[in-house]
């Protein structure tokens, strides 16, 4: 009787990562990018030679990413092969448009920052603009007028839109639903302006033509935001599984109590989200809070009286009013703009805290 043994199997030895091998090195792309980079680099130095002009090392950086794209699909068809060119391809467009769109975004907020934060001082948070006429003088007013007339718009805005949303996902059916859903998509696209002007009429029928306040300026920015809170709510809820509902219903729950019990903490993390985001959209709001809420260069803690002034009617007033000198009026629009990012950031991180915290892994 012959008693065979199998020959345990060789390692594989690994593959040098080399042009032969049918893949490029790892090191590959940053080659070939900076060498695109060096070569666009060259071209812009020999224009600038011969124009005597500066050389333009944006220019540059632009058209050595233009070079790199169409390159690294070169060689990775040369040595890997069409499928695995095309992937690289799509790779460093996709990367390229990321880093398209990045540029606008980190130009703004380093620009906002480098101007803005000489103004930040303890004046500019502790004194309104009231018997100013120069230097001096801050934004107490419009940072009390933005919170109210915000905090009076999203106590108009989330109810309405959450109710909205509810009946949509959990009792609307037939034309009716269909017709709420195609109004609520037509006022998502309404210019700013429209509700503002909207606020004002409104308020003009009741208590005369003139008539601005901050009561008005939330409810222009109360017509902006419904239509993003109902949107953003119906998603989240539409996104709780019919599973839950039905083991509620199985347990002779009524429909309303399965709603506020199970449906809505399912989803109140989404929720809170959509609205933060919501809320985001509108305090930078301009033109319904110049028509319908007005300016005023003292503080006012009155909704329903009196004009109100906001952080982005603020900057309008200061940059398109100079006086002498311009420089403290442009510091003063530069420092508002960077309080109401920042007041924005702040909400962007609440809705993010809400979201992780209130999530239903962190539920009972």
């Amino acid at each position: 009787m012959t008693i065979q043994t199998k020959r345990p199997p060789e390692a594989a030895t690994p593959i040098a990562n080399s042009l032969t091998t049918g893949r490029l090195p790892n090191s590959a792309p940053w080659t070939i990018l900076v060498a695109a980079v060096a070569v666009a680099a060259a071209v812009f130095g020999v224009v600038a030679i011969g124009s005597g002009s500066g050389f333009n090392w944006g220019g540059a950086l632009v058209v050595g990413a233009l070079l790199y794209v169409p390159s690294i699909w070169l060689f990775s068809s040369l040595v890997e092969g069409r499928r695995r060119a095309m992937d690289r391809l799509v790779t460093a467009l996709v990367t390229g448009a990321f880093l398209l769109a990045m540029i606008p975004l980190v130009s703004l907020a380093v620009t906002v920052v480098s101007l803005g934060v000489a103004r930040l001082d303890a004046d500019f948070f502790s004194m309104s603009m009231r018997n100013v006429t120069g230097e001096g003088g801050g934004a107490l007013h419009a940072i009390i007028g933005t919170l109210f007339i915000t905090g009076a718009a999203a106590v108009i805005s989330i109810p309405i839109g959450l109710m909205t949303s509810i009946y949509l996902v959990e009792y609307g059916r037939g034309k009716l639903a269909r017709g709420i859903t195609f109004l609520v998509d037509v006022m998502t696209g309404i210019p700013s302006i429209v509700a503002g002007l909207f606020a004002y009429s409104l308020f003009a029928i009741f208590f005369g033509p003139g008539t601005r306040t901050g009561i008005a300026g939330a409810v222009a920015l109360s017509l902006l935001m419904i239509p993003v809170v109902v949107r953003s709510s119906e998603e989240m809820l539409r996104l709780v599984p019919n599973e839950l509902r039905e083991a509620a219903f199985a347990l002779g729950v009524p429909k309303w109590l399965t709603i506020v019990k199970v449906v809505l903490p399912t989803s109140i993390a989404g929720i809170t989200t959509g609205i933060m985001l919501s809320v985001a959209r509108v305090i930078g709001e301009t033109a319904p809070l110049l028509i319908a809420a007005g300016f005023t260069a003292s503080v006012n803690y009155n909704l329903f009286d009196g004009r109100m002034q906001s952080l982005p009617v603020y900057v309008y007033t200061q940059y398109m009013n100079q006086g002498i000198p311009p420089e403290a009026f442009i510091d003063r629009a530069w420092a508002a703009a960077l309080t109401l990012i920042l007041i924005v950031m702040a909400l962007n991180l609440v809705a993010r805290l809400v979201a992780r915290f209130f999530a239903p892994k962190f539920g009972r």
